[in-house]
């Protein structure tokens, strides 16, 4: 099975309709596209398809291109816009006209409709009859409406090697007479596609399975048209975890939302796509360089890949904990912001980010991680969750005050203040837990924090012991 023309080098394309944002299913292929050009040397080229006038909206434009530059899918040129080549795409239909491989139909749209009602009737598939198809125009009423149709072929059959789904074989007589140009003279999508795919060089066709019966159709005018076929490989769709397809009703998001919402990071979301249908051994842990190495449309799986939540959680807490702590301060800030309903100061970004080699270790996504950092900021006295509440009562509070008298006269080291905390537990006859709970309660409000002996050396003395201070006063 082929993976590449012969002697041209690569060029691949992604190629999404601007109607709505870049879901996963379309940033995988395009992850895919992109890899195997950066493998083999090739080309990457962005086209966007915006012949549906009426849903294609320039503010789906930009969360394309926005997202596919967050995810690191660089183009290389510019961007190709398929509406402004109109003109070519008739040009080609005019020529097929000319060899005689389309010819114009005239049938109304009440003829077409009759045929269907027919066909129906009849239970057979529904497709044109080619009633044109040998007709001379000029049987036509003068002026006729007409639209432009491709003369397929309707005797043996088409086969396609694709590089994921293996060969496929269509009989052409289930394949009718397409239209290329409308009435109006503008192109349909199966011409814009192919006429586009030629002219741009593009090798490889990459694109969603549900795009197969589309190849069989397309086929038949690159070679009316003598052209180079390019490799196609039609890859499954992402199913839900429920084994359906993905939808709405599995929390289907654009890409956009696993940035600015759940708070994942690029290369954690762009390993998951990778290893969704596509593996490489037991490999998991797959950086974009590894990826580049390794990737190989053959190993695109041919059965759908299910979404896993777990997974990409997994993935973005392994990335978040190798992330640059000054880039994740950045990143966490407008998730702060939102929590504490105000920008972090100068002061508290830097805070922030000396607090991040602790903050970061357990968190699974960046919103997690401004969660557990808010602690650092909170005015005081502070707001104390219940279960927190619970651990400063009895017991707690009195461990709580021997804890804060120690710490007065401790200097402010690690191994000091561990110290003197071990010194209560010690005295207490308790282990250092029984302390650290009530002292991770009043100095954070929670029950849950990095460890305490980093809380207290990133609050510092005077907050810390201010903090145990106002929970010293309003349990007595």
């Amino acid at each position: 099975m082929p993976t590449s023309p012969a002697d041209r080098p690569v060029v691949t394309r992604f190629a999404p309709s601007p109607t709505g944002f870049l879901h996963i299913g379309g940033a995988r292929t395009a992850l895919f596209n992109w890899l195997w050009a950066r493998h083999t040397g090739g080309r990457f080229l962005l086209r966007i398809e915006d012949t549906d006038r009426t849903r294609s909206t320039q503010a789906a434009i930009d969360a394309i291109l926005d997202g596919m530059r967050w995810l690191g899918l660089d183009w290389d040129g510019e961007a190709v816009f398929q509406f402004a080549r109109a003109a070519r795409h008739a040009e080609v239909a005019d020529q097929l006209l000319a060899q005689g491989r389309a010819y114009k139909c005239f049938a109304t749209a009440e003829e077409l409709e009759a045929m269907r009602a027919e066909q129906r009737a009849r239970k057979l598939p529904l497709r044109y009859d080619g009633r044109w198809r040998d007709r001379d125009p000029a049987e036509a009423p003068a002026g006729a409406p007409y639209v432009v149709r491709l003369r397929a072929e309707t005797e043996g059959e088409t086969t396609l090697e694709d590089v994921v789904q293996g060969r496929v074989t269509v009989r052409n007589a289930e394949l009718d007479d397409m239209v290329l140009l409308r009435s109006d003279g503008t192109p349909t999508y199966m011409l814009a596609v192919v006429v586009d795919d030629h002219d741009m060089g593009v090798t490889h066709v990459v694109r969603g399975d549900d795009h197969l019966n589309n190849a069989f159709r397309q086929l038949g005018i690159i070679r009316a048209m003598g052209w180079e076929e390019p490799v196609y490989g039609h890859v499954p769709l992402i199913h839900g975890p429920d084994g359906a397809k993905l939808s709405k009703r599995h929390g289907a998001l654009g890409v956009e939302a696993y940035r600015d919402e759940l708070g994942i990071l690029p290369e954690a979301l762009g390993n998951y796509l990778l290893r969704l249908g596509w593996g490489h051994g037991d490999e998991e842990i797959l950086p974009r360089e590894r990826a580049i190495e390794i990737f190989d449309l053959r190993d695109i799986g041919r059965s759908p890949a299910r979404t896993d939540t777990k997974k990409l959680e997994n993935l973005n807490g392994h990335y978040i904990r190798a992330a640059d702590d000054a880039r994740l301060t950045g990143l966490v800030a407008p998730f702060l912001a939102e929590m504490l309903g105000r920008e972090a100061t100068a002061d508290e970004r830097a805070l922030l980010q000396r607090g991040m080699a602790v903050l970061k270790v357990r968190a699974k996504d960046l919103r997690e991680l401004a969660d557990g950092a808010t602690f650092l900021f909170r005015a005081r006295p502070l707001d104390i969750e219940p279960r927190a509440q619970a651990l400063l009562e009895g017991a707690g509070a009195t461990l709580l005050a021997d804890a804060a008298r120690a710490l007065e006269t401790a200097d402010w080291t690690a191994e000091a203040l561990d110290a003197a905390v071990r010194s209560v537990a010690e005295a207490a006859g308790v282990g250092l837990g029984k302390v650290a709970q009530p002292l991770r309660a009043a100095l954070t409000g929670r029950t849950t924090s990095p460890g305490i002996f980093d809380v207290l050396l990133l609050l510092g003395r005077d907050e810390s012991l201010a903090r145990l201070a106002d929970q010293l006063r309003s349990a007595s």
